[in-house]
């Protein structure tokens, strides 16, 4: 990120949140406030967030995972919360609109951002009349200098309880360490607590053309301070959990993500983006 600039991916994930239920129709995830919250960046962006524009294979499959990672989540937040669990944390919360729409009567909702991409959310929740409600409490931080630790620490967070963790389009901007050192603050929440992450697996053998799609992304990122630091495998992902004293629940690769959501055949996996699901053991 750029000093004291909000996150511009997290407004490329709420884009493309936003497509999926103009371009899709909602196939996979429907969020109702996904268009609705970018309204005010229509007419000073450099496009309408939802025009309709070249809708390339490489769009439409991030567009699509990034639709069945809220999917799964917010169906797992479900299970957890009719298991007794009453608190969610949201790290990275970018635009995400869930804290706004939580159908659980009794669900705190702690949404954890860097504090200029929370300031810019709030504004644009102001500017579309999207309310804020009083479950909803906002933590400033930032990942690669605060310790999640401190962070909740400072809100009325209740560490005796379990938690579910949310933790989506993050891991993969941030170094090691700075995972290392979140991961452990979570292994040492409450029993019973969760968490639910995306993680982006080392890239295999490259096209000449993939390369290049790549290197130009590498290229946009670094400009805007945002660049792809960390990658695991799935054995690499589960030994940091491990260690941290989280244990893998599901780890679904892409063609298993798009078996379940789209229904297309399974096949062997391939490298690409998982979501992954933990306990607190």
């Amino acid at each position: 990120m750029q000093n004291g600039e909000p996150s511009r991916t997290a407004l490329g994930a709420a884009r493309h949140r936003a497509d999926h239920q103009k371009l899709d129709g909602a196939s996979i995830f429907r969020d109702p406030l996904a268009v609705a919250v970018l309204t005010p960046l229509a007419e000073s962006a450099d496009r309408s967030p939802t025009a309709a524009r070249e809708d390339d294979a490489a769009r439409r499959r991030l567009r699509l995972f990034i639709a069945a990672r809220s999917r799964y989540t917010e169906d797992a937040l479900a299970d957890a919360y009719r298991a007794g669990i009453r608190q969610a944390i949201i790290l990275g919360a970018g635009l995400d609109t869930f804290a706004y729409r939580n159908p659980h009567s009794s669900l705190r909702v702690f949404e954890v951002d860097h504090p200029a991409t929370q300031s810019w959310k709030r504004q644009l929740l102001a500017d579309t009349g999207i309310g804020v409600p009083a479950s909803v409490t906002y933590l400033g931080a930032d990942f690669e200098r605060d310790t999640l630790e401190d962070v909740l620490a400072a809100g009325d967070f209740d560490a005796s309880q379990p938690a579910f963790v949310i933790w989506l389009g993050v891991t993969i901007y941030l170094t090691r360490p700075a995972i290392a050192a979140t991961l452990n603050t979570l292994g040492r929440l409450a029993p019973g607590s969760e968490l639910v992450l995306d993680y982006g697996e080392p890239l295999g053998p490259q096209t000449a053309e993939e390369r290049a799609v790549a290197e130009e992304r590498d290229r946009r990122l670094a400009a805007i301070g945002e660049s792809w630091i960390s990658r695991f495998t799935p054995e690499e992902i589960a030994a940091e959990l491990k260690e941290a004293g989280l244990a893998v629940v599901e780890d679904l690769g892409p063609v298993a993500t798009f078996a379940r959501y789209l229904g297309t055949p399974t096949a062997p996996e391939r490298p690409g983006p998982h979501i992954l699901r933990a306990e607190v053991v």
